[in-house]
């Protein structure tokens, strides 16, 4: 089974985005923040299942897509993925500094 990290970027974008959404919406916040964590679950089993992120263009460096976010994930190893940052699709990706 492989290891799925959270970086300090991708948790401190989870919780903004859950902030975000919950002016308008507390149950709608924690659905999405549900959903998102549910996607990065699949990558246990499945780590090449996200696309290359086409910004960075590095086999190892991914996304999911879960509604209006791409989930950025590196394959650090056959045991080991770190989801890097959570992204908006409405904005621009090449302005974050993706390792």
């Amino acid at each position: 089974m492989v290891r799925v990290n959270w970086t300090f970027q991708a948790k401190d974008d989870l919780k903004s985005i859950a902030e975000y959404i919950s002016r308008d919406s507390k149950r709608y916040a924690k659905l999405q923040v549900l959903r998102i964590r549910n996607k990065t679950s699949l990558l246990k089993s499945q780590t090449h299942l996200g696309k290359i992120v086409s910004e960075i263009d590095r086999e190892n460096i991914r996304e999911l897509i879960e509604g209006r976010y791409r989930i950025i994930y590196k394959i650090v190893s056959r045991n080991q993925i770190d989801i890097l940052t959570i992204h908006h699709t409405a904005r621009d990706l090449t302005r974050r500094n993706i390792k």
